[in-house]
């Protein structure tokens, strides 16, 4: 009832899953992922307990392969399902039963394996792998453009529901810097129409957020220009154009007219951003900003 990858990004020791299905919320059920250790994708009649069990097994050290192994020699239902798992080492297994609907298959090459089953027609896991291979950048887009690849080959034969994606670095470590940035990449679309479609705007948000906040690339007031006017459009909500306006033109850069001009739209369609920048201890009591927008 899904298509999915797992895959590793051999150069970052970065490791996720990237999965669509016709019912919701399949970001419960299929990708599982532990920093460092290995990836899990179970679906088909899944059986979600080859996740946690996979992890744990590749953790006390077993590769992929005995991994998959050991968790399908204890579930007299494994001709039901489906599994592929990818290890720190970038080894990959994978195993499609005999019972799993059709139509299915699994493709795998160098760090990642591509599985569906209930598919509308063949040639899907070729679709996805081909396309991980072509694609460039972030482990999660390359997850994302196996996934649009698997969707354009027919995808699932009752049509799109949910999808998710995961990904998680080597280690689990806070993000240097005032902020505070949770490792990796972990979206879920549990209900839509367009799962897809929201999946990749959800990580292009993320994306703009983080590129924003950058001191390197804001360093220069020239270059959080341009880098608002070239990312500020993937943000789905005024967040983005509040924080760069504020901290990053105003208080970063004294560029307080060009800030004001930013922020007149958003405070107009939410007066609570002002109530929020009047709280903001980075901004001085003296800021004209302050007094363009009073509360």
């Amino acid at each position: 009832m899904t298509y999915s990858i797992v895959a590793i990004d051999e150069s970052t020791g970065e490791m996720g899953v990237g999965v669509e299905t016709h019912r919701p919320a399949v970001g419960s059920i299929v990708p599982w992922v532990l920093g460092g250790v290995g990836a899990v994708a179970t679906q088909a009649m899944a059986n979600a307990r080859y996740g946690p069990q996979g992890l744990a097994m590749m953790q006390n050290g077993l590769r992929a392969e005995e991994a998959l192994a050991a968790v399908l020699a204890g579930d007299a239902d494994r001709e039901r399902r489906q599994v592929a798992m990818v290890d720190s080492y970038g080894e990959v297994a994978a195993f499609t039963g005999s019972q799993a609907l059709k139509d299915n298959g699994d493709v795998q090459g160098k760090g990642y394996s591509c599985q569906a089953n209930m598919m509308l027609k063949t040639g899907v896991p070729e679709a996805m792998a081909a396309a991980f291979e072509a694609a460039t950048g972030p482990l999660e887009w390359r997850i994302i453009a196996a996934l649009d690849a698997a969707q354009a080959a027919g995808g699932d034969v009752r049509g799109m529901q949910s999808a998710a994606i995961l990904v998680r670095p080597p280690q689990s470590v806070v993000q240097a810097g005032p902020h505070f940035t949770m490792p990796g990449t972990d979206f879920r679309v549990d209900h839509s129409p367009a799962p897809l479609k929201e999946l990749r705007a959800l990580v292009a948000n993320r994306d703009a957020e983080r590129d924003l906040r950058s001191e390197d690339l804001t360093s220069t007031v020239e270059d959080a220009r341009a880098l608002f006017e070239k990312v500020g459009g993937a943000a789905l909500t005024d967040e983005a154009a509040f924080w760069h306006a504020v901290s990053t033109l105003s208080v970063k850069h004294g560029q307080h007219d060009e800030a004001a001009e930013i922020l007149g739209p958003v405070m107009e369609n939410n007066p609570g951003w002002a109530v929020l920048m009047h709280r903001l201890p980075d901004v001085p009591e003296d800021s004209p900003l302050r007094a363009k927008f009073p509360v």
